[in-house]
């Protein structure tokens, strides 16, 4: 048993002159992710962290880095405040990106929460879906004519990315726990009665594959829209497990689980080296992948559509310029 190897990263992949934001970057994943972009010459890192001392312990550790030190020692690594549990943080981060970042290459949305009992975030929503995915699209649109005249600056398409799972795949509740036709969308992620403390995380990973393909319709020429697996990977991301658990998927990890290193290079494949074949897509293992077979019919279009339009107007509260996005 075992998942297949991801390739090293193109020798000839180049990030020279470009600027790049990660959500949940200074541990994990998102750290190794902008330990590669710095290899491959990214010459502007803007780490979006929810504590600003371990964001900057981050960046501090990057630039120290032997393999960033020797490929681009003169790269600007940066820490902006961002708490993905509160809309509001995402519009002060927004803000701040808009006031201070001419040019955006690269959107990483790789912040995520997962947790086995039921929270509600600062902004009043069930908290793994706030932080993994409506916050998430809040400063993805604030920051989409960002990305699309910094794609007509490059003569070449931006990137926005969202970490996905294949946990979607098998795991997502919307065929066994339909939403009533008495609910909407998010009321029903929101109502604690249909929170499925194993399977949540899996339902965030499948809104979020339903945010990407109608991101990816907005300005397909300009801006590529994805979200890939990177596999199980030896992160720490069980933290907030039960400690009846913790150790049984610290196994797991250890004897199947890719490094953390490989798994960021699926990140960086999506981001960075793949083109227009994969926007709007879900990627496993580098390779487009279908994703969540509920999204593929019918009932998955009309949830889709709801999803979109419910997720702008709940954001439009926050900032009613995005309304037009509904």
């Amino acid at each position: 048993m075992g998942q297949p190897r991801i390739p090293p990263t193109p020798v000839e992949t180049n990030l020279s002159g470009k600027t790049i934001i990660i959500t949940g970057g200074n541990s994990g994943l998102g750290y190794e992710a902008a330990r590669q972009y710095l290899t491959l010459g990214a010459n502007r890192l803007i780490l979006a962290c929810r504590s600003t001392p371990k964001g900057e312990e981050a960046a501090a550790s990057l630039r120290a880095d032997p393999a960033v030190k020797k490929a681009n020692p003169g790269a600007s690594i940066e820490v902006f405040e961002l708490d993905l549990d509160d809309y509001q943080s995402g519009l002060r981060f927004s803000k701040k990106v808009k006031d201070e970042v001419k040019e955006l290459d690269i959107l990483l949305n790789n912040g995520g929460h997962m947790a086995l009992g039921y929270e509600k975030s600062k902004s009043d929503h069930e908290r793994q879906m706030q932080v993994n995915c409506y916050t998430h699209l809040l400063i993805s649109l604030e920051l989409f004519p960002l990305l699309r005249s910094t794609a007509a600056i490059r003569g070449l398409p931006s990137r926005i990315t969202f970490t996905g799972s294949g946990t979607q795949v098998t795991q997502n509740t919307l065929t066994k726990k339909p939403i009533s036709p008495d609910s909407t969308v998010l009321g029903h992620f929101d109502d604690e009665a249909n929170y499925n403390k194993y399977f949540r995380y899996a339902d965030t990973k499948t809104v979020v594959n339903a945010y990407v393909r109608r991101l990816a319709a907005l300005a397909p020429a300009e801006v590529i829209v994805n979200n890939p697996c990177p596999g199980l990977v030896q992160t720490g991301f069980d933290k907030n497990l039960p400690f009846y658990l913790k150790l049984p998927m610290a196994l797991v990890r250890r004897a199947m689980g890719r490094t953390v290193e490989e798994g960021a290079r699926t990140l960086v494949y999506a981001s960075a080296v793949a083109g227009s074949e994969v926007n709007g897509k879900f990627l496993q293992h580098n390779k487009v992948d279908p994703g969540a077979a509920f999204l593929n019919g019918p009932e998955g279009e009309k949830f889709i559509n709801t999803l979109w339009k419910e997720s702008v107007q709940d954001i439009a509260a926050v900032d009613p310029s995005l309304s037009s996005y509904a």
